[in-house]
């Protein structure tokens, strides 16, 4: 903060306040203020003998509750309640008396430390001062009263307990998001109607219908999504790219694929024209639905619209390739990428890995994997399970383990996938020892082992007559209460 936006004093003394202050705001600044240190240049400041400016002070605290996580201050909303208790207790001779913007930066400062209950106390605070509360207030109280689950009481204070002129769309639509955050979306639009009849400030805005559309989405009433969006229509507000591109998204999860198609026209009827993300959405539902004519043909519409597909646009349509044998024209997209101007990422390389996989082209999985080096793009740990598990597939364990020596090298950490890949590989082949020496590695880095594994030594040691050491293993699977776990990781 500037000097210019503290109320500056002739005495030298108060020439100290403002210093404070101003390295307060530095320390903000640089993500350097303890709230140790806070509380040290604070007393101090409240130590001088002039008031402090309650434009300072409200200044700080609006800079708290915006302030980013640092490594010195993890929750500086939460630090601007404390300092502001401190100075309450410290008595009012310190300042002058707090206003309405004061007891606004406090409440949502409650709401944002994620400590809610605090908001009414200091509402009621307010209250008793005889400061006239603002729309913002409510809307700040009402988030704190969600936040606690008491939605219906913020309703009941919206409705009935408020000056009519005081809440404003943004109110209620704080109320609107709890109730569709909830599972709730048919209250949230009683509620809306409720604002389209009281009209002015408070009638619903493309936000508003937004939410309650994706509310209903998410608990799969289309129909009434739908309904909602034509009548949001209907009453002259204009839907935006988002609207449009969240309703596509929607339908095309819903695989109501020709609904999609309906608002696309609609959207570019009315001069809205689709993004990436819109037709990826629309890629990525007639992919589900095993529709590739119309994935080609969407690819082509975005080209010739000036809209070059991303990496995700990219990799779904790769894996759909994949996981249906057509590997040659997925390769063909994966190496055109380069050629658009998109980097290859871990994602893109997976596909085309497991692509090769399925197929048993071990040898374009070495090239691709020379190629990933040199885009400079580190495996991850799907990458590895998926050359893990192609090598041990065919019995070529000597060439898995070296895929699993240089994924402990680069720091990746196995899982029961791997885990089951290894050991099952070794068990099948007879080699118990290897089995068991990778069995009590997975432990010592504790990698959980599930049931299947414990089986696969099973197996193994009575594939080879070695019936006393695979019933020492049944005791341990016993013993240690192991179950069956759904595997991650390929």
């Amino acid at each position: 903060m500037s000097r210019l936006q503290v109320r500056s004093y002739s005495s030298p003394v108060s020439s100290r306040a403002i210093d404070l202050l101003t390295e307060l705001h530095g320390h903000m600044g640089f993500g350097t203020l303890r709230p140790e240190l806070a509380h040290q240049l604070f007393d101090e400041m409240l130590g001088q003998p002039v008031p402090v400016s309650v434009r300072a002070l409200n200044g700080l605290f609006a800079a708290l509750a915006r302030a980013p996580p640092s490594t010195a201050c993890t929750d500086g909303p939460a630090l601007a309640v404390d300092l502001f208790n401190h100075m309450a207790r410290a008595g009012r001779r310190w300042m002058t008396a707090p206003t309405i913007h004061t007891y606004n930066i406090l409440i949502d400062c409650c709401h944002r430390a994620c400590h809610p209950d605090l908001g009414p106390a200091f509402f009621g605070c307010l209250l008793k001062t005889g400061v006239t509360t603002s729309p913002i207030t409510y809307s700040s109280l009402f988030k704190c009263l969600c936040d606690m689950k008491r939605t219906e009481e913020a309703l009941d204070i919206l409705l009935h307990r408020i000056a009519d002129d005081l809440p404003n769309v943004i109110s209620y639509s704080v109320i609107l998001k709890s109730f569709c955050d909830s599972g709730r979306s048919q209250l949230a639009l009683d509620l809306l109607r409720v604002m389209a009849k009281k009209g002015g400030d408070r009638s619903p805005d493309v936000m508003s219908y937004n939410m309650v559309i994706d509310g209903f989405f998410k608990e799969g009433e289309v129909s009434k999504a739908c309904d909602l969006f034509h009548e949001m229509i209907q009453q002259g507000v204009v839907p935006t790219e988002v609207t449009y591109s969240s309703i596509i998204n929607a339908l095309c999860k819903a695989r109501a694929m020709d609904k999609a198609e309906v608002v696309l026209r609609h959207m570019v009827h009315n001069g809205v024209q689709p993004d990436v993300v819109t037709y990826t959405s629309l890629i990525k539902g007639y992919s589900t639905l095993g529709q590739l004519k119309e994935v080609a043909r969407l690819l082509k519409v975005m080209r010739s619209q000036g809209v070059m597909p991303d990496i995700v646009t990219y990799t779904l349509v790769m894996d759909y390739l994949c996981k249906h044998g057509r590997i040659k024209e997925a390769e063909e997209i994966f190496y055109s990428m380069a050629v658009n101007g998109q980097k290859r990422d871990t994602v893109s390389y997976s596909i085309m890995l497991h692509g090769y996989a399925i197929e048993g082209s071990l040898v374009q999985m070495i090239d691709l994997c020379e190629l990933m080096a040199r885009d400079g793009v580190v495996p991850d740990l799907r990458c590895f399970n998926i050359l893990i598990n192609a090598y041990a597939k065919y019995g070529m364990m000597d060439a898995a383990m070296l895929f699993f020596k240089d994924m402990l090298k680069q720091g990746v950490k196995p899982n029961e996938f791997t885990c089951l890949t290894v050991i099952s590989a070794f068990c099948k082949m007879g080699r118990m020892d290897d089995a068991m020496e990778k069995f009590n590695e997975m432990i010592d880095m504790g990698v959980p082992l599930d049931t299947e594994v414990y089986m696969c030594m099973v197996e193994g040691y009575f594939n080879l007559d070695d019936s006393i050491k695979a019933k020492e293993f049944i005791t341990k699977l016993k013993n240690r209460d192991i179950h069956h776990r759904p595997r991650k990781g390929n």
